[in-house]
């Protein structure tokens, strides 16, 4: 949990911050770069959703950093989200080259080298809570270390689908129809040393 600020700063602070960030509780969150990896499975998980947005006309895909204004702010004072892709079905915001005003539809949250063990594990779960209360309806929980895209569902927040190699994962009912081959996702695995 993250400690009220007693000067807080505001969604005008966040979105004059160079680097990537979330805004909690008035504190400003500056989230950390990532490697290639992860940045690889972002990027594929971004792309398919941008065919689909292509294919279907609904909605719009987002690849990493894209700003989400929440208002207002959650109980725990949440008042943004930086997911490292994500897709929105909703209206534009009046200010295209502002935040988009709600939560996403769908996001993805992609583990970096950092994230991993019991406090990025809490850490998660408390951020999976905050898209769930703004009304996000489905987030992925993307590990590329060990292969596996959990899928949590708002209507059962606790009871994610696991999708492993050989599985097809989707985001319903987020983003209706949407697929991905999770073997496609994380891409060929690496021969083996001899």
């Amino acid at each position: 949990m993250i400690v009220p600020s007693p000067y807080p700063a505001t969604l005008d602070d966040l979105a004059k911050v160079s680097d990537k960030a979330e805004l909690v509780a008035g504190r400003i969150i500056h989230l950390m770069p990532t490697g290639r990896l992860p940045s690889r499975v972002a990027k594929r998980i971004f792309v398919s959703l941008n065919e689909y947005e292509r294919r279907t006309g609904v909605g719009e895909a987002f690849p990493d950093n894209i700003g989400y204004a929440i208002r207002p702010p959650l109980a725990d004072g949440r008042e943004s989200f930086a997911p490292d892709a994500s897709y929105y079905i909703g209206p534009s915001p009046e200010d295209s080259m502002g935040f988009i005003d709600g939560p996403p539809t769908f996001a993805v949250e992609v583990r970096s080298e950092n994230d991993y063990g019991p406090a990025a594990d809490r850490a998660y779960a408390e951020k999976r809570a905050d898209y769930f209360a703004a009304g996000t309806r489905a987030v992925w929980d993307v590990d590329p270390v060990g292969e596996t895209v959990a899928c949590y569902r708002a209507a059962d927040p606790l009871a994610p689908t696991v999708f492993r190699r050989g599985d097809t994962a989707d985001a319903e009912p987020a983003v209706p129809g949407w697929r991905l081959s999770v073997d496609d996702l994380f891409g060929p695995r690496p021969a083996a040393a001899n």
